[in-house]
């Protein structure tokens, strides 16, 4: 899975992508650090709602944090980097479902939630791209509905 991210393309082979590696008892302490943040953001929080963001840890057995590290470049916009960042997570992802493992790719407000950040020793300037949940399905997600490809699709110069 790491090698299938380090073949995303990468302008400047800057190489901008981090991947930071939750899993087992350390779960635990980064719902934690959900909750914290969720608190933070939500003063109001109900202890129910503080249970469920700490219980979004547990969704798997591994959590890979996607970060872009974003360099000053003259050619390489910091736009290009998090998309560099977000192709490596998505490769990653690819390479999990084809090894048999199952996954879902999360962002939500924690993913730019300085508090969380700074727990993951994070700079400021860092962009968390997704939280990747990666284990093994106990079932298969339904098949997805497709819209025409024309709802999405255009042909400049075509009239």
């Amino acid at each position: 899975m790491l090698t299938a991210a380090m073949c995303a393309p990468d302008h400047g082979r800057l190489r901008p992508w981090r991947f930071i590696m939750i899993s087992g008892d350390d779960r635990r302490s980064f719902g934690q650090v959900l909750a914290d943040a969720l608190q933070s953001r939500q003063p109001s929080a109900t202890p129910a709602a503080l249970e469920r963001e700490c219980a979004k840890a547990l969704r798997a057995p591994l959590i890979v944090v996607a970060v872009a590290k974003v360099a000053q470049h003259q050619g390489v916009p910091a736009i290009e980097q998090i998309i560099a960042a977000g192709v490596a997570a998505s490769n990653m992802l690819v390479a999990a479902h084809e090894l048999g493992f199952g996954g879902m790719w999360r962002t939500g407000a924690a993913a730019y939630d300085p508090g969380v950040k700074s727990a993951l020793g994070l700079a400021e300037e860092d962009a968390i791209v997704g939280f990747l949940y990666l284990g093994t399905p106990d079932k298969r997600p339904p098949p997805r509905t497709l819209p025409p490809f024309d709802a999405f699709v255009s042909h400049w110069g075509r009239q």
